[in-house]
């Protein structure tokens, strides 16, 4: 099957975008390549049509569990196998996903990049016929990114472990499942050899620094970079100067219409200023890391709705203020308004935030909204919050262990859950450079420390399976019983993940009983007469050892040192941009990722007064 049949039959277009047929041909050929898309460019289909088209099976690694889902729903709508491991699933769950893209006619398996650390898992992977290794997000592989990754650096060590694949066990079933009618080529493709197995680098933000670190830290070949201009002749650049920025962000509001996201640095800010914008008549949520799920989905499908009515008379939302947690995913083509309530950390954060706006091409604005001397002392403040003393590092680990109830010389893998609050209490420790020092430990590779994990509902059974009958159970309750000794082996010995929304679950009883909360609801009547111990579904930060816990923690140059500095010159970058009323801004931003020879813009607010002052 060629790529073009492929992107007809399998995804319904007649056409690539620029530079997709290129990327495309280039994974096809064998070649390790890098790709470089401004945000709404389509990577998807970049390794999705590829997959498609060589008929094997390809590795996803994105750091993202939220657009894990999303993409192995979208491809299963369009008959297409998929499947995804993430943090939560049983051991049960995983062998299944990892069995299907074993022996069925499953052509993608996305996973986080932490789960390469598993040596259980690397172990099934030598036995995948994987064609394709797509890595999202690439930028986090390098250290001289903004959003580094330390689990990103396992990625290159599982090419010494693929052996290649044969197309001719999948033939059968991609004719099965294509419903448009295409047949793959009569003659079986070859088995690759080790070698030949490519990687797909993809990503929306890196300067010409992290262009060649990717490449080496991915252990590329032959370095081959494809890229597409960052240039987005549809937006335009606003830097606005102002020390009320609520009442700057109404009035912006009011004066353009159509969807907006409002980003700003923490949780608190976020409620705030969308009941401010609510009370001046704006309809408007707030978004963040600590909501539920449901909540989560609840507030993104008001907004990504907007203005068309959702069903059940359901409002929509016009404005979402939010924190970095909100964006990456996202698929809003008509967003027209990204404005930026305090000054982001880097321009590479900067840049994929503004990016989400004018996808469809139509006239958006980006708009950072600065106040110099508040900002600038905001700035100073942030690095010393996120690179506080070496020694005080060092006394986080050793307190948090000693929070933790772990010993020297034990730890390594053990899990926890860690509620940052209780221990910044009773250790006397600050919350945010607290958090900042857990974030160093990872890197220094010592913990690896994620923040607003879900945590699925985990259960044991407390009495044997003879004893139940000494309960008086209602029937709903024995068979629900009986449905999870069946689904989760060692469930009386260890506390298990148990998936409410699982097809078995949903088969439980009549149909209503297989609703969530009726299950949850069944739990918790079960476990009120002590016969299983239930801990229902949560979102917490989590802390895993990697290694036994050690006496004596060393935080190098590169981890500690270089870093801060970085962050310092990242940080001094993004206030020359905001302080710039000399300089086109999408000039200065397409220079600072490497394209020098960028005309002027004309839109943005510095374009715009040099033409009004040649006027006058």
């Amino acid at each position: 099957m060629t790529a073009h049949e492929a992107l007809k039959a399998y995804f319904g277009y007649d056409n690539f975008r620029p530079l997709q047929e290129e990327i495309i041909q280039s994974v096809i050929d064998g070649r390790d390549t890098l790709a470089l898309m401004p945000t709404g460019g389509g990577k998807s289909l970049c390794f999705q049509v590829p997959t498609m088209a060589m008929g094997g099976l390809c590795l996803v690694i994105t750091p993202l569990i939220a657009l894990m889902k999303d993409q192995v729903e979208n491809l299963r709508q369009r008959n297409i196998r998929a499947a995804a491991i993430y943090t939560g699933m049983s051991y049960e769950q995983q062998k299944v996903a990892l069995d299907n893209c074993m022996w069925g006619p499953y052509h993608f398996l996305y996973v986080s990049p932490e789960r390469l650390e598993s040596e259980e898992f690397r172990e099934r992977l030598s036995r995948l016929p994987i064609c394709l290794i797509a890595v999202d997000e690439a930028h986090c592989i390098s250290q001289w990114g903004y959003d580094f990754r330390p689990s990103y650096l396992k990625i290159a060590e599982i090419r010494d472990l693929i052996k290649g694949f044969k197309v001719s066990k999948f033939q059968g079933s991609n004719i099965e499942t294509n419903l448009h009618g295409v047949k793959q080529a009569a003659k079986p493709r070859e088995t690759l050899p080790l070698a030949q197995v490519p990687i797909l680098a993809l990503t929306a933000t890196a300067t010409p620094d992290v262009v060649d670190d990717i490449q080496e830290r991915l252990a590329f070949r032959k370095k081959h970079v494809l890229r597409k201009s960052f240039l987005r002749q549809n937006l335009s650049y606003v830097v606005r100067q102002t020390n009320k920025k609520a009442d700057e962000i109404v009035h912006i509001l009011n004066k353009v219409p159509g969807s907006a996201i409002v980003y700003v640095r923490n949780r608190q800010r976020a409620q705030e200023l969308a009941v401010y914008l609510q009370e001046k008549g704006i309809s408007a949520e707030f978004y963040h890391a600590g909501l539920s799920s449901k909540e989560r989905s609840a507030k993104q499908e008001a907004w990504q709705a907007y203005p068309h009515p959702l069903p059940k008379g359901k409002g929509v939302t016009r404005v979402m203020v939010t924190t970095n947690a909100f964006g990456m995913g996202i698929d809003k083509p008509d967003v027209r308004m990204v404005i930026h309530h305090d000054l982001p950390d880097t321009i590479e954060a900067y840049f994929q935030e503004a990016g989400r706006a004018g996808r469809d091409e139509q006239r958006a604005f980006a708009v950072l909204l600065y106040d110099p001397s508040q900002d600038k002392a905001k700035a100073r403040k942030r690095v010393a919050d996120n690179y506080p003393p070496k020694e005080f590092v060092i006394d986080v680990y050793h307190k948090t262990c000693d929070f933790l109830g772990v010993g020297a010389s034990s730890g390594q893998g053990h899990t926890f859950m860690l509620p940052i609050h209780d221990l910044c209490r009773i250790m006397h420790l600050p919350i945010l450079q607290t958090y900042s020092a857990l974030h160093l430990l990872t890197q220094a590779g010592y913990i690896c420390f994620q923040e607003e994990q879900e945590i699925h509902p985990r259960v044991k059974i407390l009495v044997s399976q003879r004893e139940m009958s000494e309960y008086g159970l209602s029937k709903q309750q024995y068979q629900l019983l009986e449905l999870l000794m069946r689904q989760y082996s060692g469930i009386f010995t260890d506390l298990q993940y148990v998936h409410l929304g699982d097809e078995a679950m949903r088969r439980l009883g009549n149909k209503a009983t297989g609703e969530k909360q009726e299950i949850h609801d069944l739990l918790v009547s079960l476990a009120q007469r002590h016969i299983i111990t239930y801990i229902p579904h949560s979102t917490a930060d989590t802390l895993t050892f990697t290694c036994e816990r050690q006496t004596d923690i060393h935080l190098s140059t590169d981890i500690y040192d270089n870093h801060r500095q970085q962050y310092i010159e990242k940080l001094k970058a993004m206030v020359e941009y905001a302080d710039n009323n000399l300089y086109c801004r999408s000039q200065l931003l397409l220079s600072y990722f490497g394209e020098a020879d960028a005309t002027t813009c004309g839109t943005c607010d510095v374009c715009r007064q040099k033409a009004k002052s040649e006027k006058q």
